[in-house]
Parts: structure tokens; C-alpha cells; sequence
């Protein structure tokens, strides 16, 4: 009887996990950057960029951070988590930011365009001549594993700013930290590659950054793991010297093409989508609806909107505070009984609703399942209600999608 309970266990574990038993790596955690100091540095490294090193490149006046780095093949099933950790320098405002992968062909590509010796002259028809958003012959945009939006002045303004700290927190925080689940883009964190980090400051006193990727390893001996493909489709980040501000929505739909491959399962597309222009009015304040259509059919209707924003109010000692008159209801001891009264209260600009984003926040990305055969298809973002650059009224989305499927 002993026997076969173990033969049924045995018979079990084939079922879960499958016929083929595979090594282990065990866990690892790769460091990538560790409290690397990221600024603006007005004329300083744009020069030609040297590939043929191992440490931190830097690139866009600073702005960019790149470094080489070897990364585990598993055979096994495993997660990969991609963890950020950001502190002030000393610059005070809320940035957008923005991590990346690029294999070594990408790289090459990306950087070309950097130094300008492929211009990269003709963007895709219909783009207002925005160039390296879309796949172009030779060029695919930058697959983005996490966005980001930096708080205001954590850590380095911390005792600065005391006295705006509302009595409901605590304590300002010294950091803040990060935690996306980048499994679905495995097949891009292996071997050699070079990972990214941009933050749109543009102060010289900026921010410090640190980053790692972790795996985590099935204990599993016969589960292995999924093999993924991941294919850019759209970033309108503006990582490299001669792009700028996407506020094509304001006018246009933003319509480019994609082909499918043979034999794919699981098909999905991530989305990850913010609006900027941080005036009063613009379309960081104001609700755009984001819609996408693959030949023509709807397969996303949102509005990216966050109005938690003032969950992240130890994270923002930086942030400008105002008063405002309310009505309070509080507990009058004296008399036994809820009273009213009318009071002033901090008010802070990181409390604001925005559009998708906090300062201080990730951005999680949208998540489409879909089911599309093999070929040629056509892909239309629209954001209707988008506004356009005015002078100093930088109204932009950033936007970036990719489509991933299980080979």
C-alpha cells in the first residue's frame, strides 16, 4: 500500500511539473546600479559614446544611465522582479522616469541614433516627423520595464521641510522603492544586456539610484520555464538627443503596423500610459480617455486616472503646500458630541489627482489579452482629448506598448 502512495505521488509530480528533470541556478539577485548619482550636467557627456566598457555609461546630458550587464539563462521555471530604489540629490521636483532593455543589436541601434550617425531621417508615415517611436527597417523602439514618477525631494529635504508635514504622517521617508514583475519580459534579461535608467531631471544636483533584477527559482525540478517573445510596438519617451514631446494625440490618432508570427499562443499587449503638463489645466490634471483599436476593432477603452495621490504624502517633503478653508466635524470632549468647525488645511501639490500617476508612484502597465492571427495588422492609439505643446505649456503623453505571447 506504502508502494503506491509513492508511485501515485510520483505520477502526480510528472502531471504538475513534467517528464524532464531540469538543473537548478538557484535564486540570484543581479545588482545594476547602486546608489549611482543621476543628473543633468549641461554639455557633459554627449560626446560619442564609448560602448567598450563595463562601467556606467552615461548618456542625454546625464540624464541616462546604461550599464552592461551578464544575466542567467534558466532552464527552470522562474520570476523576475526588477526592484529601483530612488533618493534627492537635491533636486526638488517630481520627474518622470523610466527604466529599459536593450539586447546588444538594440543597443547599437539606439546608440547610433544618440551620436547621430543614423539619423534615422524617415519616421513612419503620419508621425509629424517624431523619430524612433515606432519599428522602423533595421530599428525597433525601446521595450520599457518599469515607468516611474519621482517624489518631491525625498530624503534630501527632509529636515528642510519639516514644518509641512502633516500630523497624520509619521515621518518623511528616506527613499522610495520599487517593485515590478517583469516574468513576461524573460526572454529580453538574458545573457548579455544592457539595462537603462532615465529620469527627466534637469537640475545638476538630481537624484541618487540603485537597481537590481531578482530571480526566483522554482524548487520544482521538472516545471520548465515559458518561453516568451516580446516585440516593441510604440515609446514616445524621449530618450535620445533629437526626440521630443509626444503631443501628436492632440491632433492625430497614432496609427503604425505590426506583424504576428506563426504559431503564437498567450498573445498579450502591456500598455503603459501617463499624461504631462504639469500648468494648470493640462493634461497631467485633466482625464483623457485612451483608447486602442487593432484593425480597426476596440480592444481598450480606459481613463488613466490616480486619485490616491495623497496615500504618497511621506514619500514628498518637496511638494508646495497650500491652505484651504473646510468645514471640520471633530469630537467636542466639552459638550460630548460631534461639533463643527470651520478650519484651514495643508493642502499638497503631490495630493492632486493626475492622470495615471503620483509622485512617488510606479505605473502599472495594461494588460490586453488577445487573439489575432498571423500577419500584418494595424494598431491605432487615440487619446481625444490630449493637448498640445503651447510655449511653455509642455502637454505630452509618454506612452509605450509591446506585445508578448508564449512561443
Amino acid at each position: 500500500m506504502k508502494g503506491a502512495l509513492v508511485f501515485i505521488s510520483f505520477l502526480v509530480l510528472l502531471v504538475s511539473c513534467g517528464p524532464k528533470q531540469l538543473p537548478s541556478m538557484g535564486n540570484k539577485t543581479i545588482s545594476i546600479f547602486d546608489n549611482e548619482h543621476l543628473f543633468f550636467g549641461s554639455g557633459e557627456f554627449d560626446t560619442a559614446v564609448d560602448l567598450n566598457t563595463d562601467d556606467v555609461v552615461r548618456i542625454m546630458s546625464g540624464r541616462i544611465l546604461l550599464k552592461k550587464v551578464q544575466l542567467p539563462n534558466y532552464q527552470r521555471d522562474v520570476s523576475t522582479n526588477l526592484r529601483i530604489t530612488l533618493a534627492s540629490a537635491g533636486d526638488r521636483w517630481d520627474k518622470s522616469g523610466s527604466c529599459f532593455v536593450l539586447s546588444n543589436s538594440d543597443l547599437k541601434n539606439f546608440i547610433s541614433f544618440h551620436n547621430k550617425t543614423d539619423s534615422l531621417a524617415d519616421a513612419a508615415p503620419g508621425l509629424e516627423n517624431l523619430k524612433g517611436i515606432v519599428s522602423e527597417e533595421g530599428y525597433s523602439p525601446v521595450v520599457e520595464l518599469m515607468r516611474f514618477m519621482t517624489p518631491f525631494g525625498i530624503g534630501f529635504y527632509n529636515e528642510q521641510m519639516d514644518n509641512r508635514k502633516p500630523v497624520y504622517i509619521p515621518h518623511w521617508e528616506k527613499e522610495v522603492h520599487w517593485d515590478e514583475d517583469v516574468s513576461d519580459c524573460l526572454s529580453l534579461l538574458e545573457g548579455e544586456v544592457w539595462i537603462g535608467i532615465w529620469v527627466d531631471t534637469w537640475t545638476k544636483e538630481g537624484y541618487s539610484v540603485s537597481a537590481e533584477l531578482v530571480f526566483e527559482e522554482s524548487p520544482c525540478q521538472y516545471l520548465a520555464k515559458t518561453e516568451t517573445q516580446v516585440l516593441p510596438l510604440l515609446n514616445t519617451i524621449p530618450y535620445v538627443n533629437g526626440q521630443v514631446h509626444a503631443d501628436i494625440f492632440s491632433r492625430k490618432d497614432l496609427v503604425f503596423e505590426a506583424q504576428i508570427p506563426e504559431g503564437v499562443k498567450n498573445l498579450r499587449l502591456k500598455y503603459i500610459t501617463t499624461g504631462h503638463g504639469g500648468h494648470s489645466g493640462g493634461d497631467e490634471f485633466v482625464p483623457c480617455q485612451n483608447i486602442i483599436k487593432i484593425d480597426g476593432k476596440e480592444v481598450l477603452n480606459m481613463l488613466p486616472w490616480r486619485d490616491d495621490c495623497a496615500s504618497f504624502r511621506r514619500f514628498n517633503p518637496g511638494s508646495g503646500v497650500w491652505l484651504i478653508t473646510d468645514t471640520a466635524a471633530y469630537i467636542d470632549w466639552n459638550k460630548g458630541k460631534y461639533a463643527e468647525k470651520v478650519i484651514e488645511e495643508r493642502l499638497a501639490s503631490s495630493d492632486l489627482s493626475r492622470s495615471n500617476w503620483c509622485p512617488g508612484s510606479m505605473v502599472d502597465p495594461y494588460e490586453v489579452a488577445l487573439d489575432l492571427p498571423a500577419g500584418i495588422h494595424q494598431f491605432t492609439i487615440s487619446i481625444p482629448d490630449a493637448q498640445p505643446i503651447d510655449e511653455n505649456e509642455m502637454n505630452h503623453w509618454l506612452v509605450s506598448a509591446y506585445l508578448v505571447w508564449d512561443k
